[in-house]
């Protein structure tokens, strides 16, 4: 995986993850061990993954592939060089991996989307008519996108209090949610709308993605144009980028889709991936504890098509923008992707322990998101991304 590290006085620069240790790419190049790829090493030297990116996929694969050439080295190539190569990564500080331009967040995970309709339409259809017909999504805040690690503030803000009427404060129902994010490893012009079947030779990466939500905040305002300040306060991206090429092996045919959506929608292979996710919280003075499992199989609306219906009518995407899949939740209470889902918006508390519970996130909760694809026998790890919840400030 790439990421963006620095250690020391180090100015930030791009490092490959391999177990607990940092390649030092920059260093690397400068020895010489990518100068048949005619690869300047000052491509490695720079604070975000995007002049990398533009190098295009075959250069991509290229480098990946010596990377790999060099870490499985039997004859120990990299030995007289260790230290100068390798940093351990509890050494370096972690940066936001791609100078994010612009972020949009998709609603793809049909299990969570039936559960927001059961809990807030009861009485209709979970799914809006819309749902089964096209990759629903909103533009999200790019500038609020912050790297694993980074405290998250609980923000404030207007909702409904007990008597139904509008009060000010701090976020009563802060929220997670578990999703994947695409990095866009290829400019789309504007006007030039993406084949479905061309859409993935767009993607660069795929990553860890918390879409953080507060839950009183988003209720009382979405109407009619959309989630706000709800939304805009903080989403979190992992310091590591998988390159897309590594979920090849992960490749499935996916949750069918009925009706058949219409022709620019439609995929003639299998575009879903099979990726283990899971949710830990940890309360501020207690242990880590495992509260849902989930699988990105269970997308509604693959990575090809969520570009696709992007770009149909026109619009642009650059190289480092970031598409969320929006929350992953299986079918099962143990698989749901957000403590709204756990909760079943507040009413059932989740237990943590003999003493203690949650309906939505208390200060000091920790989460931490962590994925990884595994079929066949062959696993590839995404990492993970986490944020500990701070006290909203008093205005």
């Amino acid at each position: 995986m790439y990421g963006i590290f620095s250690y020391g006085i180090t100015l930030p620069r791009i490092g490959w993850k391999q177990g607990n240790r940092i390649l030092d790419l920059e260093v690397v190049g400068l020895l010489g061990y990518f100068s048949d790829l005619n690869i300047d090493p000052a491509v490695f030297a720079q604070p975000v993954l995007n002049d990398f990116i533009a190098l295009g996929k075959p250069t991509h694969q290229a480098i990946r592939q010596r990377i790999i050439d060099l870490l499985a080295d039997k004859a120990g190539v990299l030995k007289s060089v260790h230290e100068q190569v390798f940093i351990h990564e509890s050494r370096a500080q972690m940066h936001l991996p791609v100078r994010v331009g612009d972020y949009t967040d998709f609603y793809a995970g049909i299990h969570h989307a039936e559960n927001v309709g059961r809990m807030f339409r009861p009485d209709g259809d979970p799914l809006l008519p819309n749902y089964k017909q096209l990759p629903v999504a909103y533009h999200g805040r790019a500038s609020s996108i912050v790297v694993s690690g980074t405290p998250i503030r609980r923000p404030n803000g207007q909702f409904l209090g007990s008597d139904k009427q509008p009060v000010f404060g701090p976020s009563q129902a802060l929220d997670f949610e578990l999703e994947l994010g695409l990095i866009i490893g290829k400019s789309i012009p504007l006007g030039e709308p993406i084949s479905v079947h061309e859409a993935e030779e767009y993607i660069f990466g795929v990553t860890l993605f918390n879409d953080w939500s507060a839950r009183d905040i988003q209720r009382w305002e979405y109407q009619p144009l959309g989630p706000f300040l709800g939304k805009n306060f903080a989403s979190s991206l992992s310091a590591w980028v998988l390159p897309f090429d590594e979920l090849e092996p992960f490749r499935i045919a996916g949750l069918h889709q009925e009706p058949t959506p219409l022709s620019y929608l439609q995929t003639a292979k299998p575009r879903h991936f099979t990726i283990e996710l899971e949710v830990w919280l940890k309360p501020a003075d207690g242990e880590e504890i495992c509260i849902a499992r989930t699988n990105a199989k269970y997308l509604y609306w693959n990575f090809a098509q969520m570009i696709a219906h992007h770009t149909v009518g026109g619009c642009n995407l650059n190289i480092g923008d970031v598409l969320a899949t929006g929350t992953i939740s299986g079918l099962e209470p143990g698989s749901y992707g957000s403590l709204l889902e756990l909760s079943w918006n507040g009413t059932r508390p989740l237990h943590l322990s003999h003493t203690e519970a949650r309906t939505f996130l208390a200060n000091g909760d920790t989460i931490t998101l962590r994925g990884w694809g595994f079929l066949n026998g062959i696993r590839v790890d995404l990492g993970e991304v986490s944020g500990s919840i701070q006290p909203a400030l008093q205005l």
